[in-house]
């Protein structure tokens, strides 16, 4: 038989090629059907099986062009799987029972085999045989078959318990060697010789849910996974025993990577909780979608460990992932943004300590790899070298810095998924809390996988983590069964005297640290002794005491060590869970040699542990390997101690940081501040006091510039506790106001603005006093109280008017311009107070004050008549707030803008200006504007007769956001359109949501509630109430401007509700408010309502002559405008006009085109509320003729 890819002669009987290992019979690649290679035909079912044989019809498909397949020879890695006792079980079930436990078992087989990179050969069975090393190689691809072999044999397990099976196991063979690669093959085997078939005999002998593999694999994977030996095997057709080895489970990343320098404890009793974390993970990757998973668990449950397992599996994913591990640390409430600093250094691969010029350089080179777009580049680069302390630029908002940190990590996300772990979140500071919620909300739509792991107690500090979230998981670390604890101990050292392990049982209660900790103390004790992967004893261990907590244990176990060993375990405890060696030599007195020595005893004692990153492996720190280690180590010292290695480790700290101690300063002042604490009335105490109160307010000042208020009023708080002078006291007081302030805090922020405007007062001190009362206004403001802001404010102005101009003075102009204008009482003072503000902003470059003023100075020349300059000056202050970056300051002019365009009944533009704002409010992750802009954005899609549109935005803003004054639009459309649909119900629904506004004093929110009460009182046929509040609209509404919504809907709705009651002189009255308005506040819009309102007056006066006239104008005008609504409006009335008058035609066609566009709208029940026109045109008919009114 000749061998169709070398042309070799083989005896006949073989199967595969002597000399390349390739199958001498060809496959059928229809049936399956093996023929011998002169065959033209497949003697199973026809098919052609050469490229030269006639095709049966012409309706066959073209020839295979694909080249014919290369031969070659690989180092390769097979897996053989399969189900013990399957056959048995199928004869017990039902055939379509089985038929779905094997479907569920192979495709649980190919997903795994595909995770980790190899290729499913085939299926044989209840058999499977995958392949690594081929088509493609890689240098771990015998982990990667061991892993998944692994896994495999672990989901059956599961899978049985699933489906009631309990019994059901599956085992494998892994062997890694040499082996006939058919490169290119189709319908026939890629791997072939005696490998396989050695393969598959070690599968063979292997127990249920055992892995067993050969040498060579063990040899390559034993860095990262842990074996035992599983003797000598006679496989069939092997003349010599052939020694196996059992995989147990995995112990590193790949290729041994930060594996642990002692024995790792089994991981038991937490499968299901890293299967849902594994499946979770999946799912958020395949669906592109963010998932937060919040593990939570008592210390010592298992927490960390559970991140450890899946970090294993994630290294061993065939897959790219990123992966970010970042610590909250545990000073005070946490150091703002510490863990997402780790985060950014680790995929940047900057090292401790690097010089600010190389670690800015590594910065710019990772964006440029991750960020392709130039612009993008230029905004994250700033924010992040800010974030890693590498630049003190300006302060930012908090939508600024996070939406450039959350686009950094979208596009990591859109390259491979993404996974940051947050460890010890208990201690985490607010803004990184704030910025995972920011993440999460605003990147839905990424691959970013969050865990955070914490104890039970966050959930008191944060009680709505991720409640109500569609991509949340809480999983609650219980504490495990004793009988699972048994295991644990009988796993890691197999031995152990009953009486011992029922002890340690009993005191765990149920927590598996203390079992690792009783472990580690007898091995400490040399009462155990490593054998392979177990300790076992080493000798008769006759009597023990065991500590009854877990404090008590690891107290007895660093009372064990060596005094050097346990100075050592002290000094490094200052300095925290981790640390360098350099600084801890520095600390300890001992040279790096030296203390490399001890570090590393302390390691194999399994106190410590090495702290490499994954992303930088060749950056290695030490920590401890449980917090609790750490925290007994530091209470053993003494106070004396403790405070001078406090003020020890803040000197190394920096000496090291030298110049830029920005990233550090935080963490130097909770030294200070520790040691003070230890020894407050010690001679040097003063001196050490100032030391920290000085730290502590630069503390709070870099919290402040990362918009981390709370983490910033908290230093501020601090240094405040370290001071007694009033003055200072004072201004940290107004400082930690307007912390609280910006978070949202109003009382807090009051409470602090009252007892520092009390202590300036007693200091004789009018300018700070009467900045701190302007603050305090604006603490009024937010909280509705507009009168008495303005009052504060006007009476803080001239104290503050009489010392040198600042932006203090600017800004408390600016506001006081913008709430003049919103009291609607003096416009000419509004104007007065923003001269002020640019008079002092635009020569000292406030930039932000000046884009501000602009846009309220644009508003009162837009009330004063002057639309035009109106426009042009807000175009001008959205020009300046993009040019320089102030992002609040552009969407309020986007917000104003938008709104005057609509004003003057260009409501397309408005449109598109609306869309640009919400572009910019979602990049930079401002909701409030961005739920601001959508509710405006009702009132010209409303007009446009978009009303799907409108309804679509306005339900994109959440109910508990919508009684701001932001949402007038909102609160005058919705209801509107639900009124012309026919649903008055859930229009008043929307009265009760606003209902605040019925008594504010700011007249924009009172108008458009009066709007939208009209609009349902009419609805539902109360015409006295209706008018009586659409007048208070028109009143109110003048006073804002009379090209407003709120004055054209409530005019609009005052005619509406004065016609259905008959009076008529009210109409006159009303259409007399539009007649007597200045020529340039009369828009296209008032003229045509106007035009409206007067043909019907004549229709009922009996003017005939002049209603054809009126309507056909009306619709002219609104049609130019494009305001589709009201055009059916008035087409349906001129066509009834048209048919009373017997032209049945024209009117039909009008008719016609008016129920168009009431079906378009959905609003059949529009016209349910006017007076029947057609009674209308009947008393016109029989009325006299009379001329029109000029």
């Amino acid at each position: 038989m000749v061998c169709l890819s070398c042309r070799t002669e083989n005896r006949p009987g073989r199967r595969f090629c002597s000399h390349c290992g390739a199958p001498l019979s060809v496959v059928c690649a229809s049936c399956g059907e093996p023929n011998d290679p002169d065959d033209r035909f497949c003697g199973r079912c026809g098919t052609p099986l050469t490229a030269d044989a006639p095709l049966a019809a012409s309706t066959s498909p073209p020839p295979d062009r694909t080249p014919m397949p290369v031969a070659e020879r690989r180092l390769v890695s097979v897996l053989f799987a399969d189900l013990v006792g399957f056959t048995s079980l199928s004869e017990e079930r039902d055939a379509e029972d089985v038929r779905d436990l094997l479907s569920k078992y192979f495709e649980d087989s190919r997903r795994l085999v595909t995770l980790y990179g190899g290729s499913v050969e085939k299926f044989i069975g209840d058999a499977v045989m995958a392949v690594w090393g081929a088509p493609v190689a890689q240098e771990d691809d015998a982990e990667r078959a061991v892993r998944t072999a692994l896994d495999l044999v672990a989901s059956v397990d599961r899978l049985g318990a699933d489906l009631g099976v309990p019994d059901l196991r599956a085992r494998a063979g892994v062997l890694t060697g040499e082996a006939a690669v058919t490169l290119g093959a189709q319908g026939q085997g890629m791997v072939a010789g005696d490998l396989v078939n050695s393969a598959s005999r070690v599968q063979s002998v292997a127990l249920p849910g055992h892995v067993y593999v050969g040498k060579s694999t063990r040899r390559a994977t034993e860095a990262a996974i842990s074996y035992e030996d599983a003797g000598m095997h006679q496989l069939k057709g092997k003349v010599e025993p052939v020694p196996l080895w059992r995989a147990t489970r995995v112990v590193a990343g790949r290729r041994g990577a930060l594996k642990s320098a002692g024995l790792e404890a089994p991981f038991i009793g937490r499968g299901r909780e890293l299967k849902l974390l594994k499946e979770l993970f999946h799912a958020s990757s395949e669906e592109r979608r963010a998932h937060l998973v919040s593990v939570l668990g008592v210390a010592g449950t298992g927490k960390s460990r559970m991140s450890w397992e899946f970090f294993k599996y994630i290294d061993g994913l065939a897959g790219n992932v990123y992966w970010h591990r970042g610590r909250c640390l545990a000073y005070g409430e946490g150091v703002a943004y510490w863990a997402l600093v780790e985060m950014v250094k680790s995929r940047c691969g900057i090292v401790e300590e690097e010089e600010a010029e190389s670690a800015r350089a590594k910065l710019k080179t990772m964006l440029q790899e991750h960020l392709a777009d130039p612009d993008e580049r230029r905004r994250v680069e700033p924010r992040l070298a800010h974030l890693l302390g590498l630049e003190e630029g300006a302060s930012h908002s908090r939508e600024d810095l996070f939406s450039s940190w959350r686009l950094f990590f979208e596009r990591l996300a859109e390259a491979s998924p993404t996974v940051l772990v947050f460890e010890d979140v208990h201690w985490a500071d607010t803004a990184v809390l704030d910025f995972i919620e920011h993440l999460l909300e605003w990147s839905r739509n990424h691959p970013l996988f969050v865990i955070t792991l914490a104890r039970p107690e966050f959930t008191e500090r944060r009680p709505g983590w991720g409640a109500g979230g569609r991509n949340f998981t809480s999983l609650y670390l219980e504490p495990l069964p004793a009988e699972t604890i048994r295991q644990l101990l009988t796993g890691l050292a197999p031995g152990l005297p009953d009486d011992l392990c029922t002890q340690i049982l009993t005191r765990a209660e149920g927590v598996p640290l203390y079992a690792v900790e009783t472990i580690r103390m007898l091995l400490d004790r040399e009462l155990l002794v490593r054998e392979g992967n177990v300790y076992r004893p080493s000798g008769p261990i006759e009597t023990l005491e065991v500590p009854e907590t877990l404090l008590a244990l690891v107290a007895a176990r660093l009372d064990g060590l060596t005094a050097e060993e346990r100075r050592v375990c002290q000094n490094a405890s200052v300095l925290g869970r981790t640390f360098a060696v350099p600084a801890l030599s520095t600390l300890s007195g001992l040279s790096e040699k030296k203390l490399e020595s001890i570090l590393s005893t302390l390691v194999r004692k399994e106190l410590l542990s090495h702290q490499a990153s994954s992303a930088l492996p060749e950056s290695f720190h030490y920590g401890f390997l449980q917090d609790l280690v750490r925290k007994v180590a530091y209470e053993t010292l003494s106070r004396k101690d403790r405070k001078a290695k406090q003020l020890a480790a803040a000197a190394i700290i920096e000496s090291t940081s030298g110049s830029d101690e920005s990233e550090t300063v935080e963490v130097v002042a909770a030294h200070y501040l520790a040691a003070y604490r230890e020894a407050p009335a010690a001679s040097d105490a003063s001196d050490i006091r100032d030391k920290t109160r000085g730290l502590l307010i630069r503390a709070g000042e870099r919290a402040a510039s990362l918009a981390a208020p709370a983490e910033a009023r908290r230093y501020f708080t601090q240094a405040i506790e370290l001071t007694a002078q009033s003055n200072m006291k004072a201004d940290l007081l107004e400082r930690a106001g307007q912390m609280a302030l910006q978070g949202g805090g109003l009382e807090r922020a009051r409470a602090d603005f009252e007892s520092a405007m009390s202590l300036f007062a007693s200091e004789g001190n009018g300018h700070s006093f009467a900045r701190v009362t302007a603050r305090l206004g604006e603490v009024d403001w937010l909280e509705g109280r507009l009168d008495e802001a303005v009052e504060r404010m006007e009476e803080a102005l001239p104290v503050l008017l009489r010392h040198k101009p600042d932006a203090d003075l600017a800004t408390v102009a600016a506001q006081l311009g913008r709430l003049h204008f919103f009291r609607g009482h003096d416009a000419e003072l509004a104007l007065q107070r923003i001269e002020t503000a640019l008079s002092i902003a635009e020569p000292m470059g406030f930039t932000e004050v000046v884009s501000q003023a602009l846009n309220t100075k644009s508003l009162v020349l837009l009330y004063q008549g002057r639309p035009e300059e109106s426009v042009g000056l807000v175009r001008h202050a959205l020009d300046v707030a993009l040019k320089n970056d102030h992002s609040s300051a552009a969407l309020r002019a986007y917000n104003n803008l938008a709104e005057l365009l609509f004003r003057r009944d260009r409501y397309e533009e408005s449109v598109r200006v609306h869309e640009e704002g919400l572009a910019l409010a979602r990049r930079v992750g401002d909701r409030l504007w961005e739920h601001l802009l959508l509710s405006e954005l009702t009132y010209p899609l409303f007009v446009l007769g978009r009303w799907k549109e409108a309804l679509e935005s306005a339900a994109q803003v959440p109910e508990e956001e919508m009684d701001r004054a932001d949402s007038l639009g909102l609160l005058m459309v919705v209801p509107a359109i639900l009124v012309a649909r026919g649903v008055s119900d859930e229009a008043r629904q929307m009265l009760r949501i606003f209902e605040r506004f019925e008594d504010s004093a700011d007249v924009q929110e009172r108008a458009a509630y009066e709007v939208a009460r009209a609009t349902v009182e009419r609805a539902e046929g109360n015409f006295v109430s209706a008018h009586k509040a659409a007048r208070e609209a028109v009143d109110l509404g003048r006073r804002v401007g009379p090209d407003g919504h709120m004055f054209r809907m409530g005019l609009e709705q005052a005619m509406e509700s004065a016609l259905a009651l008959e009076d008529l002189s009210e109409v006159e009255a009303l259409l007399a408010i539009v007649h007597d308005l200045r020529r340039a506040e009369i828009t296209p819009m008032l003229r045509s309502i106007a035009l409206l309102t007067r043909a019907r007056l004549d229709a009922i006066a009996g003017r005939a002559e002049a209603v054809e006239m009126g309507l056909t104008n009306a619709a002219a005008l609104f049609r130019e405008i494009g305001a589709i609504p009201w055009l059916g409006a008035v087409l349906h009335d001129l066509g009834n006009w048209l048919s009373v008058q017997g032209r049945d035609e024209e009117a039909q066609a009008l008719l016609d085109e008016s129920r168009d566009i009431d079906g378009h709208l959905g609003a059949l029940h529009r016209f349910e509320h006017h007076r029947p026109p057609a009674v209308w045109w009947t008393e016109v008919s029989q009325a006299p003729v009379t001329s029109t009114r000029p």
